[in-house]
């Protein structure tokens, strides 16, 4: 006998982690982002591509509010951040943006670490600022993300005694010390040297196996395909496809897409 009202039931769908509606961002006359809508559940993984000036960056950083949104809505978990003012621009208070920035970590190009601090310091320093960790605990759980990314030994040194490859794996060590629901990264190994590349790609890929909710902006097309549930690629500040990344790599639709895709396989050897 078939349980007919058992069957009737839809699926109970869990809300985005991050929602990202009508989302504009101006320079001055120049409009980089032209209306992105995105969802994004927990435990996704999406890779972002794209020309130079097609909004990756930008976009990562008006999630994070690093850049002020001209339009649109942002929301974690189903609760908007900040208000909408004068113009429809987005406008958070300090605190709001505290907590936002506690809840999603972003990982920059350049490495952005205090050269007046250790390693070790680097990495303590949110846990104690921010989130208020006495310094014991924040020691240990630094020791602990140190160890995670490879750098354990490397806890007393200053950042200009590292490579670049090791001063980005320290950065993403503090940005996980804050122990965020979304990771962003953008592209974070576009200033190392191509033999320091492949350590930071390590971690990350590491990472990506612990279930994280994580955004990268990247121009290593092969670490996203396996890096990466889902592929977006944006043109003139609009998501001009997605899918996964068969469907995005292997076999783009859009022409835009597929033009892109030929610049990175023009030379084989």
């Amino acid at each position: 006998m078939v349980d007919v009202t058992s069957a009737s039931v839809p699926p109970v769908l869990a809300p985005p982690v991050l929602a990202v509606e009508g989302l504009h961002k101006s320079f001055g006359s120049n409009e980089v982002l032209k209306g992105i809508d995105l969802k994004v559940a927990a435990g996704e993984r999406i890779a972002i591509l794209g020309s130079s000036g097609s909004g990756k960056s930008t976009l990562l950083r008006c999630i994070n509010f690093m850049e002020t949104p001209s339009a649109g809505r942002i929301a974690l978990d189903g609760t908007s951040i900040g208000v909408e003012g004068r113009g429809g621009a987005i406008t958070a208070r300090s605190g709001e943006l505290r907590r936002l920035r506690t809840r999603v970590g972003m990982i920059f190009q350049q490495f952005n670490l205090f050269p007046h601090m250790t390693v070790l310091e680097n990495v303590m320093e949110g846990p104690v600022t921010v989130k208020g960790m006495n310094r014991k605990e924040a020691r240990a759980t630094a020791q602990d993300y140190l160890k995670r990314v490879g750098l354990s030994d490397k806890a007393e040194q200053y950042p200009q005694r590292l490579s670049g490859g090791q001063q980005q794996r320290v950065a993403i060590a503090r940005a996980l010390a804050m122990e965020p629901e979304i990771l962003l990264f953008d592209e974070p190994t576009s200033s190392l040297d191509p033999e320091l590349v492949g350590e930071v790609l390590d971690v990350i890929l590491g990472l990506s196996k612990e279930g994280r909710t994580m955004l990268l902006v990247t121009h290593e097309l092969g670490f996203a395909y396996h890096f990466a549930t889902r592929v977006l690629f944006l043109h003139e500040g609009r998501i001009h496809e997605q899918g996964t990344p068969d469907e995005v790599l292997k076999n783009p639709r859009e022409e835009r897409t597929q033009a892109f895709l030929r610049r990175f396989s023009a030379f084989h050897f």
